[in-house]
């Protein structure tokens, strides 16, 4: 899928969470970008500019980012006050089973206020068997119904802890039967305590530098244990910006470059001086995006595999859409090298920071890799 550019979506918080889970809503923003068919019947998207709502292969102009609100029916849409587009008529059902069949099977994930839907269950709710259903489910979605479950119920949670001042409640409210096991894996989805990211990140202590690099602007945003965002830029307002909403009462302080190891060893990187770059990472991601970003890390410098053969590598051979999103996810560009993936037919595919930086490190990887090999070859012959 190719993605013209990246769209932002714009939601106004109300008395529930986001609809869409973070890596759903990414899926579905791109989807408006290549105009995805496939998708018809999934959701609308609305313009905020226009007041107007479109199916995502409607062949109208592609929007502005910051104006595109999302939306699972029409009816919701035209609730919210937007109207329909009279170049793809919305409206109009396009039957199509296999993505009604997801739809309800959301609704029953969505609306679930007793935990954990059963794959059984949900299985009764599609009308279809359970292999048909996880099988189906993940190719239009990209994940399973039990990671979307999970992705719905850590939305509600974060809202909820936003709003709540006892954790507690919030996080029965949100469908967590037991508090020890959240905390047990807190780390891995929050990224910090669930008191501590109620708080906003209060208590947390945040590094960030910002430095020059040979790619541009380039952010380096690291907690004790090990980086959390790499963001490559022109302003640093921006870059700064983005990190400061995911923690908007964390302790963030911008330091220099002398005050972290970090950045100097991938700004030496990005010059083509450091091509062993192993530094340590603290990223949130789903138990799937984190096996991809592993496998990222695995592929030779000055080396590169394409969508399928990382996919494969997982043991998930149909998994290859869902590797690319892995990868236009990863927060930590260069330490987790996902510009080394490219396409089956050796076109360089997507790259959230611009497909020329994405040629210019693989060039220099690959000239920096022939030398290491031709000095080898030089001292074993000397």
């Amino acid at each position: 899928m190719k993605i013209q550019g990246v769209i932002h979506i714009v939601l106004k918080l109300s008395s529930v969470p986001p609809r869409f889970p973070a890596s759903v809503r990414r899926r579905y923003l791109a989807a408006v970008a290549s105009r995805d068919a496939r998708t018809d019947g999934a959701f609308v998207y609305g313009v905020r500019s226009t007041g107007i709502y479109c199916r995502p292969s409607c062949p109208s102009r592609r929007p502005n980012g910051k104006y595109v609100l999302l939306f699972s029916t029409p009816r919701q849409a035209e609730r919210a006050g937007f109207r329909a587009c009279r170049r793809c008529h919305p409206r109009e059902e396009r039957h199509d089973a296999r993505a009604e069949m997801v739809q309800r099977v959301c609704r029953e994930i969505e609306t679930s206020e007793s935990g954990p839907v059963s794959l059984s269950r949900l299985a009764a709710v599609a009308g279809r068997s359970a292999a048909y259903l996880q099988r189906t489910f993940r190719n239009a979605m990209g994940i399973t119904p039990r990671q979307y479950a999970d992705a719905i119920r850590l939305a509600r949670l974060k809202f909820r802890l936003r709003k709540e001042t006892d954790v507690t409640n919030a996080l029965y409210e949100a469908g967590y039967g037991s508090a020890s096991r959240l905390y047990e894996q807190s780390n891995a989805q929050l990224g910090m305590t669930p008191a501590t990211y109620g708080k906003g990140g209060r208590g947390m202590n945040i590094s960030y530098t910002i430095a020059d690099s040979a790619l541009g602007r380039v952010l380096v945003a690291a907690t004790q244990r090990g980086v959390s965002a790499v963001f490559l830029g022109k302003d640093d307002a921006r870059l700064a910006k983005a990190l400061r909403e995911e923690y908007p009462n964390a302790e963030i302080r911008r330091v220099s470059e002398k005050e972290t190891a970090w950045v100097g060893a991938i700004v030496r990187h990005l010059a083509g001086r450091n091509p062993g770059l192993d530094l340590p990472t603290d990223v949130v991601a789903t138990a799937f995006q984190r096996r991809v970003w592993e496998a990222l890390r695995r592929i030779p410098f000055g080396a590169t595999r394409t969508y399928s053969e990382v996919a494969r590598a997982l043991g998930r051979p149909k998994a290859t859409r869902a590797v690319a999103r892995a990868c236009a996810t990863n927060p930590a560009a260069i330490v987790v090298p996902c510009h080394r993936v490219v396409r089956k037919d050796g076109s360089l595919g997507g790259y959230r920071w611009g497909l020329e930086c994405k040629e210019q490190l693989l060039r220099q990887e690959r000239a920096m890799a022939k030398q290491e090999s031709g000095e080898r070859k030089a001292r074993k012959t000397g």
